[in-house]
């Protein structure tokens, strides 16, 4: 069975998703593509032999094409607008990139409004399909390291750029369990004024309620692991089990000491993130989205209600910096002032050069 989809946004990203479903042309068939850039658009539909309806306005896609899944590659500011359009033409699936919102009361908002309109959502969490990664988890869930005690997540890039992802990860090596608390510690303002506004650095403890901890670390203070890589791809998730542990990064490489390797340590290397077009991870992604659209019990990996624990899990690390103290989950509470304006105006300068190089400033000598 094959489902009709439309995309919006065909930048980067956005082609990364399209090339995703014409690799799965026997579940999906394109009927729209819509982008502001007409010019662009045309090429991307030339170039993929493509002969559906173009258009620049992306309710008038929706009006005129009447989609199953709606694909939109956007900032995040535009997100809960797309699921509202989504849920106005009886759209009942949905495709978002990360992070799913700006806020707590948008990420709320989208997953309830998602909940109560029986739209099967999904965040593109999408390092998950990289065969180093696959491989942990798979020899996690045979039982090679024994018990999971501990998660730990390290990635350069910030909160908002892989946080969300490497959040998502953990919760998933984990089995799914969910997070009871977390504490958490941020600092420095340069990243704020990024189009993904984050702190500097983000560190965090998170203690789930099947008595794993979990570790993030967020920014230019995590490890890097391999200098010689670039920054946003020298990202590593490290799984400790009562019988061993073992590591995968963003870039390839791997690490593993369990009983499967008799207690050897043993390392190795796979196509890391910038191969990702030759090993393409974003087919499975949509190869799964397909089985969920077509049996309701195949639950996506990256549905969006664990997309969203994962965020809450985020913005309570960020509180419990903000606020110096634990905090319990789940959040109930949304009426507070948003993490990222607070930040924003108490964060002081930490004495790194991240605002010149993010933004172009100069770092400011005192904060009002």
């Amino acid at each position: 069975m094959k489902h009709t989809v439309a995309v919006m946004g065909l930048g980067v990203r956005g082609k990364t998703h399209l090339k995703a479903l014409l690799e799965n042309g026997d579940r999906y068939e394109v009927v729209g593509l819509c982008d502001i850039d007409e010019a662009k658009m045309k090429a991307v539909a030339e170039m993929n032999g493509l002969s559906c309806p173009l258009f620049t306005d992306v309710e008038e896609m929706l009006k005129a094409t009447h989609p199953e899944v709606f694909v939109f590659v956007t900032y995040p500011n535009l997100r809960l607008s797309m699921i509202e359009l989504a849920i106005k033409y009886g759209i009942k699936a949905v495709s978002l990139e990360k992070p799913m919102a700006e806020s707590m009361k948008e990420a709320k908002a989208m997953t309830d409004l998602c909940t109560a309109n029986g739209i099967k959502a999904i965040v593109c969490h999408q390092q998950k399909y990289l065969s180093q990664m696959q491989r942990m988890k798979h020899k996690i869930e045979q039982g090679d390291i024994g018990q999971v005690l501990k998660i730990h997540a390290e990635t350069q890039p910030w909160l908002a750029q892989l946080g969300t992802h490497y959040t998502d990860y953990i919760i998933w090596a984990n089995g799914g369990h969910r997070a009871k608390w977390v504490v958490g510690h941020v600092h420095g303002p340069a990243t704020l004024k990024d189009n993904h506004p984050s702190p500097d650095y983000l560190l965090g403890e998170i203690g789930f309620e099947n008595g794993t901890r979990g570790y993030i670390e967020c920014g230019y203070l995590a490890e890097r692991h391999n200098p010689e890589m670039y920054a946003d791809s020298d990202n590593r998730l490290s799984v400790y089990g009562t019988n061993g542990w073992m590591w995968a990064e963003t870039d390839g490489f791997w690490g593993e000491c369990s009983k499967a390797t008799k207690g050897e340590y043993i390392t190795g290397k796979d196509p890391g993130w910038y191969h990702h077009q030759e090993k393409q991870i974003q087919t499975p992604y949509y190869a799964e989205y397909a089985d969920w659209l077509d049996d309701d019990s195949k639950v996506h990996s990256c549905n969006i209600q664990t997309a969203y624990h994962g965020y809450e899990i985020l913005e309570g690390i960020c509180l419990s910096a903000l606020n110096n103290t634990r905090i319990d989950l789940p959040l109930t509470d949304f009426d507070y002032e948003p993490v990222f304006e607070r930040m924003e105006r108490e964060l002081p300068e930490c004495g790194t050069v991240l605002r010149k190089l993010y933004t172009g400033e100069e770092p400011r000598e005192e904060r009002d």
